[in-house]
């Protein structure tokens, strides 16, 4: 994009700039005023499209079966020392369940007589309440929340502990869980960006601007966010509140830094603060445009998704970057020209140029051997992508977005105490007549004969029929743990498999439940790692080719970025898998990784990028470029490296499995896209390519003189 663009941007935000905090003040009033509530869902099943198996299957079930009781809540009664159940405890539990119905509780339809389990460690109430849905999820879950509380009053000073668990319980957990948690990332992402803006800057001012300037427009960003959200009926995991908070502060931040560093340079060039402004957005206004477009470009591919939560996460995400884009080139520079060098009070380093001792040491050595940076930056990358050998998915989404201590999370492991492990969710096998005829009842017990010889099932109970005759529900316990692996290979393969082929004449079998909704998870994520990834590729390439005006750099810059994608998930997996020793990784982390440390890793090496092409065009060598790119854009990287990478970083304080890992895995990411990508790899690598690295655009030609008119091109820093 022409700098022209940008100097006129400047010209006229600088010169109005009680207009451009008008308009913001303005758009942000509208937008809260009269933005929606974000609508929010932790089921797995609401994020895959209609036409999968589990889908349609839970589709034939409630049609055919409309009266069959699901419990919206499950009481998972034990003794508070692990010991069997006792008759007095027994005595204890019905006469709690008893009140517990007597109570009347609302939106409590039933609470059934208690069951013990097999060894009598525990007993189960189930709770009947109305359907979740998205317009009574709100009121359920305050009738849960006043369930609970009832709850442990009755069994006080009892030698019983009772919790609940179910749909109703895990969606209250994940509500409360992702306020806590939405407070916590907030409140460490502003410290960590105040403590280090102010070890940076050594200003409170500067220190204070991004967290009060973006403060105002994550508003704005999450007043569009959830307009466009209901727009297109689409639903937001719980997770995504928290993910949008270090979105929007690290890359906020990441954006004004780049243009105070420039500011800073422009006032010590000698340029009077407003004429520094103006040259700081013409100057990076280029640079962290393309870097949002990439963004922007990596999270509206996630629109590509068949899964429902990258559908919503992604456009979600495009739309505060793209609002935090615009806010860095009008909003910003506005605030910053009404303070001029004041935002820097009380420290005067702004006036003197440090010696940037480490960083120039650092772009000569780079400069002098380029090879051998490049060699090495490329073979820590290696290294760390090994770990990827021992990656395993997981895909209980539901319990991984929430702590281990929620209430639903410990009575579910209470619950399988006294269950074998796939009793807890049975699969549910259909099968529905297509041709209108009744089913015939022998044909359906040589079915269930042949469910019954599956490896990995263990129970198959008698089919339950419709009132119409037409469909048959059998319920099938596997003999592992419903999330397992071992669960979702008997489920994808076998099961699925046996129930297609030995389906009556004339009728269809389809396989639902919990553990097929995952085996669907996870075909449709295979089937977006072969559409997103390549189509994201494709188009940042396109997005770097035009920047760079070349078609070379973008070639080992998106290498580069591969590279350190396949870094960051061997990490993640080496510490999680390896180290932590869980199972596997939330199934989704790889596609998070790809977007993140793709799109905001290649912020960096654009910045680099456009450094070592402006160093080329004033007439220095490829090994020269190198050297001084690095001493004078490496400090800025470095900065905006760690802010992102510990704003990311503060994902890890949610105190849930899914946000634990992508906290680490994102801000592992970011310092190997600062610190590995951009400061030695990328540049070494343009120093050995050379001149070429520019064909066809000849990005290293000096630029014409600047006409008198446009003093914004005078200069050069």
């Amino acid at each position: 994009m022409d700098k022209g663009v940008f100097a006129r941007l400047g010209r006229l935000v600088v010169h109005r700039p009680w207009w451009v905090i008008g308009a913001w003040v303005l758009l942000a009033v509208v937008v809260i005023a009269t933005a929606p509530a974000l609508p929010k869902s932790t089921d797995e099943s609401d994020a895959l499209p209609r036409d999968y198996e589990s889908i349609q299957a839970a589709t034939l079930g409630q049609q055919a079966f409309p009266s069959a009781f699901t419990p919206s809540m499950i009481i998972v009664f034990e003794r508070a020392d692990g010991a069997a159940l006792s008759t007095q405890d027994s005595a204890k539990v019905n006469q709690v369940v008893t009140d517990l119905g007597n109570k009347h509780l609302p939106d409590v339809e039933a609470v059934l007589p208690a069951q013990p389990s097999p060894n009598n460690l525990v007993q189960l109430s189930a709770v009947k309440m109305p359907q979740v849905s998205g317009p009574n999820a709100q009121e359920l879950t305050k009738s849960a929340k006043a369930l609970r509380t009832e709850l442990q009053t009755l069994v006080a000073g009892s030698d019983l502990k009772a919790g609940t668990t179910g749909t109703v319980a895990q969606q209250l957990d994940s509500q409360e869980s992702s306020s806590d948690s939405d407070a916590i990332v907030g409140i460490a992402t502003v410290l960590l960006i105040l403590v280090l803006l102010l070890v940076i800057f050594r200003s409170p001012i500067i220190a204070l601007l991004p967290i009060v300037l973006i403060g105002v427009v994550s508003q704005v960003a999450n007043g569009l966010i959830s307009w466009i959200v209901k727009l297109f009926g689409m639903q937001a995991d719980s997770s995504i509140s928290s993910i949008l908070i270090v979105v929007l502060f690290g890359v906020g931040t990441d954006y004004i830094l780049f243009l105070m560093f420039r500011y800073r340079e422009r006032l010590r060039a000698g340029d009077e603060p407003k004429q520094a402004m103006v040259t700081a957005v013409s100057r990076v206004g280029e640079a962290i445009t393309s870097a949002a477009a990439v963004v922007v470009i990596a999270f509206l591919t996630m629109a590509l998704s068949s899964f429902g939560f990258f559908r919503s996460m992604g456009p979600s995400l495009a739309i505060a970057v793209a609002v935090t884009l615009l806010a860095g080139l009008t909003l910003v520079p506005a605030v910053v020209s009404l303070l001029g060098t004041k935002v820097f009070w009380p420290s005067k380093a702004w006036r003197r140029e440090p010696e940037a001792a480490r960083f120039a040491a650092v772009g000569r050595a780079v400069g002098r051997r380029p090879a051998l940076f490049a060699a090495v930056s490329g073979v820590v990358m290696v290294a760390l992508a090994i770990g990827l050998v021992n990656f395993n998915p997981t895909f209980d989404l539901a319990s991984g977005s929430m702590p281990d201590t929620a209430e639903s999370q410990v009575a579910m492991k209470s619950l399988e105490k006294g269950l074998p492990p796939g009793a807890t969710s049975p699969t549910n096998v259909y099968v529905h007549s297509e041709n209108g005829a009744p089913l015939n009842q022998a044909s359906l017990a040589g079915f269930g004969n042949d469910l019954k010889g599956v490896p990995g099932v263990g129970q198959v109970g008698q089919p339950q029929l419709s009132k119409d005759g037409l469909t048959a529900n059998y319920s099938v316990t596997l003999t592992a743990d419903p999330a397992s692996d071992a669960a979702i290979g008997t489920v994808s393969g076998p099961l699925r498999d046996t129930a297609h082929a030995s389906a009556p004449s004339g009728t269809k079998a389809l396989v639902g439940g919990v553990t097929a909704v995952y085996v669907d998870i996870q075909a449709t994520m295979n089937r977006d790692y072969r559409v997103v990834f390549p189509v994201a590729a494709v188009l940042i390439m396109l997005v770097l080719g035009l920047m760079l005006r070349s078609v070379v750099s973008p070639w080992y810059v998106m290498a580069s970025v591969g590279l350190g994608f396949a870094a960051t998930l061997g990490a993640t997996t080496w510490l999680f898998q390896g180290i932590v020793g869980e199972s596997g990784l939330i199934f989704m982390i790889p596609l998070i990784i790809y977007m993140f440390v793709v799109a905001l890793g290649t912020d960096y090496n654009i910045l680099m990028m456009a450094r070592l092409r402006e160093e080329a065009k004033a007439g220095k060598s490829p090994r020269e470029a190198a050297a001084l790119a690095i001493r004078h854009t490496g400090p800025t990287i470095a900065a905006a490296g760690v802010i992102l990478a510990g704003s990311l970083g503060a994902l890890m304080l949610a105190g849930n499995a899914l946000l634990a890992e992508m906290g680490f895995a994102l801000a592992f990411g970011i310092l190997v896209a600062a610190f590995v990508m951009a400061m030695f790899f990328v540049p070494s690598l343009t120093a050995l390519v050379g001149r070429a690295a520019w064909w066809p655009g000849h990005g290293d030609r000096a630029e014409a003189p600047a006409e008198p008119r446009e003093p914004v091109h005078s200069g050069l820093g």
